[in-house]
């Protein structure tokens, strides 16, 4: 029996866009993006590399596709999570957290999901619907056009970054835990008491803390915008 990925004997291989696609994310998940190219998919795919360039004109385009895939259901997600709050108050700093926890969420669902999203600029509608949600809460709150559109990319921007380096020191193969040991040795074998005091926080990978603490920042830099 043929595999899915790979054309019956004699028949041309069936080729979308949306298998396409989740073939990409599959390959990615399987080896990450560095062993992502345009050959590999096809060869997965079961057909010649320029038959993908039907859909793609870029390997670009086809990372843009995948982050637009990678954000579905994301503002969906908080949405639901907004209706199952404790308070049901519609706190907008609540669901704007929300909105953030979700996208991060969505992007640690792939290997290298954060670095495929980092300087895409997809159109779709699930990036867009993002988007729409997370200005619309702020408007809503009386927040102006401006203030609420600089908001987003504040979130935004902090959530994928953070994630980029989340995913980075845990990926496999890149020796990127030791980074936190090497931190460690250079701290103590030089003279700097402050770092050195602070060590435990600077090496731990508690990443959703450190997510946390950022975010919970930027929402008391909004509040005092709203004031």
């Amino acid at each position: 029996m043929s595999s899915p990925s790979s054309p019956a004997r004699g028949r041309p291989a069936r080729l979308d866009r949306a298998r396409t696609v989740q073939t990409a994310l599959d390959l990615l998940n399987e080896s990450g993006l560095d062993a992502l190219t345009m050959r590999r998919l096809a060869d997965a795919m079961g057909v010649q590399a320029g038959a993908l360039y039907r859909y793609f004109a870029t390997k670009q385009d086809l990372l843009t596709a995948m982050a637009e895939r990678m954000v579905g259901g994301v503002a969906d997600a908080a949405d639901a999570a907004d209706a199952a709050g404790p308070t049901g108050d519609g706190d907008w700093s609540a669901r704007v957290a929300r909105l953030a926890r979700a996208l991060r969420t969505a992007l640690l669902a792939h290997r290298d999901g954060a670095r495929v999203f980092a300087g895409t600029h997809s159109t779709g509608p699930n990036t867009l619907g993002f988007a729409e949600s997370f200005v619309g809460v702020l408007r809503e709150a009386g927040f102006g056009d401006g203030e609420a559109a600089r908001a987003l990319y504040a979130v935004a921007n902090f959530t994928v970054g953070h994630t980029l380096e989340e995913q980075a020191a845990l990926r496999p193969g890149d020796g990127g835990l030791t980074d936190a040991g090497a931190l460690y040795e250079a701290t103590v074998a030089g003279t700097y008491p402050h770092l050195a005091a602070t060590l435990p926080v600077l090496t731990t990978t508690d990443f959703t803390a450190h997510f946390e603490f950022g975010l919970r920042l930027l929402l008391d830099g909004l509040r005092a915008v709203r004031r």
